[in-house]
């Protein structure tokens, strides 16, 4: 494989990450219609009449008129979408934390797919897989030159249904073949453990239906093993969104009741809103329970440290906005991806919706973050020795059509930055014959920023970054 797809490699689930949604779900779309450009229509008409007519074969005339409206919604914005029948299928897969697969957390090594993690109870944690495994082939398929998404969709089917795994086991060195039955699969949005004697770590990797419960939950358990925390670090690090009640849900659990959390504002009155710390913005509708009702009084004062970094978007920037505003916790790590915007997913029928980006949200002092993100209060790099990948990861800014921030300027300086870094980095593959080091997994004990994170907490010294610099279009627009 070239360099420069192996570095595409590399970065795909990061960019991947960066494309996703802070949403909020309606049943019905508004009555009222502006009046319509009756020519246009008109126009549209004709063409799909020509296509129909003309064209060299015959075409699907509901697949055109589908490629209609997902060629309008596209231009609008990255981040606003058409949904047919399958990928509202998968959206909502998404967003509930359910899928059919064999349960893994999953990255990529050498070309393969690396095991990291095994949901707890799910199939693949039966059948004895374990962190650090390798998946080299699926069913009849290698896994060398296939993308993530194609190792995804081969590992996933229908229930009840046979998948045969060839695992590479390097800790025993050996190959060994397993099979696995397909079954649903709840994932877990939130991990937590105590990172040293009297200092947690929780990471939310992305906001569900089920990660506020999973939070209190997991807040729970570590107040149980040390009922004299000294220090949270909340880890939102390549957490790329996900649904708005949740994010307001984990302001909250630090915030006092009431403090506001985010403020939206679009061109429909339903997008202007303001969000508090306080239950009836956060509980699903129909329950009359606070999911956070049960969580200790101290996580309102411990010390709190949040990391961020490029791949941390949307609601993840909510959160981290808010915390800091209110000066509750030290944001730490590198600028986010810059997410600024709220979409809406209307149904349009039982099987297909609509998601248009309908406002913008607001920090509570009021700051607008699309495409600058949040500037954390402490720099750091990604290993004791700098930065590996920083400099390549997409952001807000870097998409075609995003929304326009706040007098924002085309960075010139950066986008030759990120170009000559995506060089050196494909020059030093091209004479290395070999992929640069995959960075440690967050959690461990190789996990540099989050070693630092802790040092903040324990009042030691820590190792700021000397490189890292905030980007100058996002400058120039915060002083405004």
């Amino acid at each position: 494989m070239g360099a420069k797809l192996r570095v595409a490699g590399l970065l795909a689930v990061g960019a991947m990450a960066g494309a996703l949604t802070t949403m909020q779900l309606q049943a019905n779309a508004r009555n009222s219609l502006a009046p319509l450009p009756l020519e246009e229509l008109q126009q549209l008409a004709a063409v799909f009449g020509m296509v129909k007519s003309d064209y060299v074969e015959t075409v699907d005339e509901k697949k055109l008129i589908s490629d209609a409206i997902g060629g309008m919604v596209a231009g609008l914005d990255p981040h606003s979408q058409y949904f047919d029948k399958k990928s509202f299928k998968e959206f909502r897969e998404s967003t509930g934390g359910k899928f059919v697969g064999i349960g893994i957390e999953m990255g990529m090594e050498d070309g393969l797919v690396k095991v990291v993690s095994p949901i707890e109870g799910s199939p693949a944690f039966r059948a004895g897989l374990k962190p650090g495994d390798l998946i080299t082939r699926i069913d009849d398929t290698p896994v060398k030159g296939l993308t993530v998404d194609q190792a995804v969709k081969k590992m996933r089917g229908d229930p009840n249904t046979k998948v045969n795994l060839t695992v590479f086991r390097k800790t025993e060195s050996r190959n060994f073949p397993v099979t696995i039955v397909r079954e649903e699969i709840r994932v877990q949005s939130v991990r937590a453990k105590m990172f040293e004697p009297g200092y947690a770590w929780i990471r939310v990797t992305q906001f569900q239906d089920r990660t506020v419960d999973d939070f209190a939950k997991k807040m729970e358990e570590l107040y149980k093993q040390d009922p004299n925390i000294k220090g949270v670090v909340l880890d939102l690090r390549n957490d790329p969104g996900g649904l708005l009640d949740g994010a307001v849900a984990i302001s909250a659990a630090f915030l006092p009741t009431d403090a506001v959390v985010v403020s939206t504002n679009g061109q429909i009155a339903e997008s202007r809103a303001t969000f508090k710390a306080s239950p009836e913005y956060y509980a699903r509708r129909g329950s009359a329970s606070d999911p956070l009702r049960r969580l200790p009084a101290a996580l309102k004062t411990v010390p709190l440290v949040v990391l961020v970094n490029e791949g941390s978007a949307s609601a993840s920037e909510i959160v981290a906005g808010a915390l800091q505003d209110h000066k509750r916790a030290t944001v730490m790590g590198a600028q986010t991806f810059g997410k600024g915007s709220v979409q809406t997913v209307r149904p349009l029928s039982a099987d297909t919706a609509l998601k248009i980006t309908t406002a913008r949200y607001y920090t509570p002092s009021g700051r607008s973050i699309q495409a600058k993100g949040i500037v954390p209060d402490i720099w750091l790099d990604e290993t004791a020795e700098g930065n590996v990948f920083a400099a390549l990861r997409m952001r807000e800014a870097d998409l075609e059509k995003h929304l326009q921030g706040s007098d924002e300027k085309k960075d010139a300086a950066r986008d030759k930055a990120r170009e000559e870094a995506r060089v050196k980095l494909e020059e030093q593959l091209a004479k290395s014959k070999e992929p640069p080091k995959p960075l440690p997994e967050f959690g461990t004990a190789e996990d540099f920023p989050l070693s630092q994170a802790v040092n903040q907490l324990r009042g030691v010294p820590v190792m700021v970054s000397k490189t890292a610099v905030e980007r100058k279009a996002e400058a120039d627009a915060a002083k405004q």
